[in-house]
């Protein structure tokens, strides 16, 4: 890529950074600051924090933010750095920017309505359109959106149900080798109601144990999205982090501490919510058609 490409991609950033912050400001959310330099990132199987002295660089606000709920603010936003340790590619750096928001007494599907706002906001004011030309193809994000649930896709594309007979390693290699492969490219795609070995730090469905009220959105081909009903039970949350912290032990990988200010705050009270993580620069990558993450920032180094 040339200098003058890499302006150009910059220069959308930028306005796409101005854009989402307008969009989030004009709706009365609150814009938040929280530590990147954290004594406990989130216990989470597969992702591990890079270290910062004794203490890590966050791969997430997420703990942070939902203390905050807890404490009585109601909607929040913020777009900031993350990193995750011996991540690097296309579409992967070791330090990114996400943006996420959550919402005190809303569900995972009311986050959806969001997050498509959102998306047709940021192309009006960016592209002046909302069909974006990614990748040699259009991508129409103002149209319908499909959505699948995760164990109908699986049925469709893998052959197999997730729901029925849930095998980790498994769902992992199939979702990037036969379900991810076969998702729309010509508009966004959700996909919705993960299996509940999937939920991570969401709810799981009053109605089916099995299912987690967790969602991703995909377009053009990019994860772009993940999002949750959140849980808010301390020891439902307490017991996924400690089982967790032995299935990475069991592998070999660093055991993070429990973050015990975040499950005082559950205990404390947090309310009905939900919430979302968005990859910045993976957004500006399709709405430049950009073919690395590294194109759409300042300094990859």
């Amino acid at each position: 890529m040339d200098a003058r490409e890499r302006r150009t991609n910059l220069e959308v950033r930028s306005r796409v950074l101005q854009s989402i912050r307008r969009f989030f400001i004009e709706r009365n959310f609150v814009e938040v600051e929280t530590p990147v330099r954290i004594p406990a990132p989130a216990i989470e199987t597969h992702i591990d924090a890079e270290p910062a002295g004794d203490w890590f660089l966050r791969t997430s606000p997420e703990l942070h933010m939902k203390r905050l709920l807890a404490d009585g603010l109601p909607r929040i936003f913020q777009m900031g750095p993350c990193f995750r340790r011996g991540e690097r590619g296309d579409r992967h750096h070791p330090e990114y920017t996400m943006l996420e928001w959550y919402r005190a007494n809303a569900d995972y599907r009311e986050i959806l309505s969001d997050t498509r706002l959102l998306m047709n906001a940021v192309c009006d004011e960016v592209l002046g359109t909302r069909t974006i030309e990614s990748g040699g193809r259009r991508i129409d994000v103002g149209g319908a959106w499909e959505c699948l649930t995760v164990r109908d896709a699986f049925l469709l594309n893998a052959g197999w149900d997730v729901l029925k007979d849930f095998d980790a390693d498994r769902f992992d290699l199939d979702l990037v080798n036969k379900v991810e492969p076969a998702l729309p490219r010509d508009r966004p795609t959700v996909l919705m109601d993960y299996p509940a070995p999937q939920a991570a730090l969401a709810r799981v469905k009053a109605s089916d144990p099995r299912v987690a009220e967790r969602w991703e959105l995909y377009a053009g081909g990019l994860e772009l999205a993940n999002a949750f009903g959140e849980l808010t039970d301390p020891a439902e949350q307490r017991r996924r982090f400690l089982e967790a912290a032995e299935l990475r032990r069991r592998a070999g990988r660093a055991v993070y501490p429990m973050d015990e200010k975040f499950l005082a705050a559950l205990a404390r009270g947090l309310p009905p919510c939900a919430g979302i993580a968005l990859g910045v620069d993976r957004l500006v990558m399709l709405l430049t058609g950009a073919a690395s993450i590294e194109q759409v920032m300042a300094f990859a180094e």
